[in-house]
């Protein structure tokens, strides 16, 4: 998928649901469930257990409008991997030059971490598609209004501290997506198979975040 399209699906949506788990054998299960609440966009992390290949089996079977990424990708050799896997967004906690440049170079959406103004304004001058805001857990929606003041123009996506009843908030704020992990993954409905519950979480997060106008 061409990055512009992959950025529209992000921007169409404003969610990426962030997959962490450390047995990946109910992965595909968790995948069809929160796509079929409306979430288009999977990041599975480095953590993940054979992340690559599990990016390349998501990538094979996924719906025409469904994004898989990477996510906690600290360098490039990391990135060349997840993209010789198919991953089609490159998510990291951190700003690596050298990252952004390759994904860059090879048309992949981007997605640096950052925390300061500083550091989010030098991720956003040396390419990258969407700053991740990280972690977000102390700094709260209000802190994406004040940046929005002196740095319109950059997309800033927050990570950590985001759940289902303050994702709206950051959105309102400012943000142009969320990135939410635990707080959409339910441990306790995966680990009960209850696949309709998970579908329902997501599908709340959807339409809270699809109707949340900007402040």
């Amino acid at each position: 998928m061409e990055r512009e399209d992959a950025l529209r699906i992000v921007l169409e949506s404003k969610v990426i649901a962030v997959i962490r788990m450390t047995d990946p054998r109910q992965l595909g299960q968790v995948v069809e469930a929160i796509r079929a609440g409306g979430v288009k966009a999977v990041e599975i992390t480095m953590t993940v257990p054979g992340a690559a290949a599990v990016i390349r089996d998501l990538v094979r079977t996924k719906p025409a409008d469904g994004l898989v990424g990477a996510g906690t990708v600290l360098d490039a050799a990391a990135a060349e991997t997840v993209l010789d896997a198919g991953a089609e967004f490159i998510v990291s906690p951190v700003t690596d030059f050298n990252v952004v440049r390759l994904c860059r170079a090879r048309r992949v959406l981007v997605v640096p971490g950052a925390y300061t103004p500083t550091e989010i304004l030098a991720a956003w001058k040396v390419g990258a598609d969407i700053v991740k805001v990280f972690p977000a857990t102390s700094l709260g929606p209000k802190f994406f209004r004040d940046l929005k003041g002196p740095l319109p123009d950059i997309r800033l996506m927050p990570t950590g501290g985001v759940s289902l009843e303050n994702a709206k908030d950051f959105i309102a704020h400012g943000a142009c997506a969320v990135a939410v992990g635990t707080a959409l993954l339910d441990k306790k409905l995966i680990e009960a198979g209850d696949w309709e519950g998970l579908t329902r979480k997501a599908r709340d997060l959807v339409l809270s975040l699809q109707s949340s106008p900007p402040r």
